[in-house]
């Protein structure tokens, strides 16, 4: 329809009844509006808000007052805050362009050519990925502790990436179990804890495996503002060792630091949000049990979750034909294919109103 089309339909038409008629196409707008449902996506482990309006100004105050600069090297601000919130000296805490890239980086320091990486499986790909960058070996084992350490018995194991909350399963290694670990490995073989997700656990204090550190130098402990903190875009993690780990720590720094804009952004967010963490955790550490309940009495085989997603497998339905089912009823969750587990799928947690949607497409789907 034309402009002069659109006048011509009021000629003839009273004043009131093209009010009529305006209100009545109105009226029919906002029906459609509040009848169309996004989508909710809980395939992904990171935060799904936008970050707190603290964290984006401090991030266009540093953005504006020059990206000409290079960034400080060392981030000594954003690392000596670091430091002192989980008590540590800075010399043995570095920044990342996140944890991901720290965890490549100490395997390619810890292995040479031919050397194995073990890790638990089902597990964050990520892990035999770093192995064959490094040009070693990854070497997949399913099982605990035990099964570990029959498999570093092997002359050419060097190093165990294991990740705690685990990715996909959400199981939390105790801090007991790490400990038996470490005492029992071979020398040559360090650990490297992958605690992206430590910050919604509940079953321990997250701050235990880092007292580990003073005993045992071949931990290496890796956190992330990715997953809790919601800031996976700025790209930014760290590494705390234990005494005597400034050498290989500083083999891992990234030649060129961290953006001026991710420190800023992550000393922002230590500094004024840790409240909006905690309600968020809280969040999950109600939603956790409520939804691993409800997905039990549906026959789901679910695993006992510290994180903020759910591993689980229906008992007739296989992992990527429920996400497909899910998806058509607006809901997407992450297929287990891609480890291996075709039986299940991975389930994030937000919030009250989004648990209750997923049970109710689940109710439509199954």
């Amino acid at each position: 329809m034309g402009l002069l089309d659109y006048y011509r339909q009021f000629e003839g038409m009273s004043e009131e009844e093209v009010n009529a008629g305006l209100r009545a196409q109105a009226a029919e707008r906002k029906r459609k509006a509040l009848t169309r449902v996004d989508t909710l996506d809980l395939s992904h482990t990171t935060w799904p808000e936008l970050p707190h309006p603290r964290i984006v100004n401090a991030i266009t105050y540093v953005a504006r007052r020059g990206l000409y600069s290079y960034p400080h090297l060392s981030g000594s601000d954003l690392r000596a805050q670091l430091a002192e919130h989980h008590g540590v000296e800075p010399a043995r805490l570095i920044l990342g362009n996140g944890a991901a890239e720290l965890l490549s980086a100490a395997t390619r320091a810890l292995i040479e050519p031919g050397q194995r990486l073990l890790t638990p499986w089902p597990s964050y790909p990520l892990y035999p990925l770093m192995a064959r960058r490094a040009h070693g070996i990854a070497a997949r084992v399913p099982g605990g502790v035990d099964a570990l350490l029959e498999a570093a018995r092997e002359p050419d194991v060097r190093v165990i990436a294991l990740a705690s909350p685990n990715d996909p399963t959400g199981e939390l290694l105790p801090t007991a179990e790490l400990e038996r670990l470490l005492d029992g490995l071979p020398e040559g073989v360090g650990v490297l804890l992958d605690e992206a997700l430590v910050e919604f656990a509940d079953a321990q204090p997250s701050g235990s495996s880092l007292a580990l550190l003073e005993s045992h130098p071949r931990l290496l402990v890796f956190r992330s503002f990715s997953k809790a903190w919601g800031l996976a875009g700025l790209r930014i993690g760290y590494a705390i060792g234990g005494p005597g780990s400034q050498e290989l720590l500083a083999e891992l720094e990234p030649d060129l630091g961290v953006s001026e804009v991710s420190q800023a952004g992550a000393l922002e967010a230590l500094r004024t949000c840790s409240e909006l963490i905690e309600r968020r955790v809280k969040t999950i550490c109600v939603e956790r049990p409520r939804l691993t309940a409800a997905l039990r009495e549906r026959g789901f085989e679910v695993s006992d979750s510290q994180a903020n997603f759910l591993w689980a497998a229906h008992p007739s339905i296989e992992g990527g034909e429920l996400a497909a089912r899910l998806a058509r009823a607006g809901v997407l969750v992450a297929a287990g294919d891609a480890l291996g587990q075709p039986r299940h799928v991975r389930i994030g947690l937000y919030s009250p109103g989004a648990t209750d949607r997923l049970l109710a497409a689940i109710d439509k789907s199954v």
